[in-house]
């Protein structure tokens, strides 16, 4: 099938990229606390924060709990301040995002994007300008629902008023791709710089390989 006319597009490693390792020797260090236990409590709160069960500064507070630190309220707000810092700082957005919505929107085709994400994804994608790019943005974190279940990507065509059959799905993990095509959306594998998966269908480089199904 061509011509389709809905497209939901995922935002890590897809649209952007952003250095998180960054965030794994500086918030320990800005928090008082050492790096290893800080990390390893962190990780114990990654699906609550994906699924909106915690906000940021929830989980901060969670895992200065763990680590046996004493806090209050301003030192959960200027965790959540360099959270977004930092999260702004080291986030690049791949030339051929931008020039991909555009065209998107100039062909008439509706877009959402879809990210398992926390809470500064919104402010980032603001920040960037990505926001006004698209015409729905749906967040694992807002939703209560991540990739690849079946409710975040229900959602998202609901939103578009799209049916699975006319809508295409963008993302850098395949598992995520496999959950969309189990819906009936075509999904396509973006492997920027990453040597394909065996077995992997519908694989591009680049956005710009996306264009011609629309």
């Amino acid at each position: 099938m061509s011509g389709y006319r809905a497209c939901l597009i995922d935002v890590y490693d897809t649209l952007l990229s952003c250095d998180f390792r960054v965030h794994a020797t500086e918030m320990p260090v800005f928090a008082g606390v050492e790096a290893r236990s800080w990390n390893e409590a962190f990780i114990q709160h990654g699906d609550a924060l994906n699924d909106g069960q915690l906000t940021m500064g929830e989980a901060y507070a969670a895992v200065l709990r763990t680590c046996g630190k004493d806090h209050d309220d301003e030192l959960i707000e200027r965790l959540r301040a360099r959270d977004l810092e930092l999260l702004f700082e080291h986030t690049v957005v791949h030339p051929d995002s931008v020039p991909f919505l555009e065209e998107l929107r100039e062909r008439g085709v509706r877009t959402a994007i879809v990210s398992n994400c926390a809470d500064g994804t919104r402010p980032l994608l603001h920040h960037l300008g990505l926001d006004a790019l698209v015409d729905e943005l749906v967040l694992s974190c807002e939703v209560r629902s991540s990739k690849p279940a079946a409710p975040i990507f229900e959602t998202a065509l609901t939103g578009l008023g799209a049916t699975p059959e006319e809508t295409v799905f963008v993302d850098d993990q395949p598992a995520y791709c496999d959950g969309a095509r189990r819906l009936g959306i075509t999904a396509v594998c973006i492997r920027r710089d990453d040597p394909p998966v065996a077995g992997e269908e519908h694989i591009v480089r680049s956005l710009e390989e996306v264009i011609p199904l629309f």
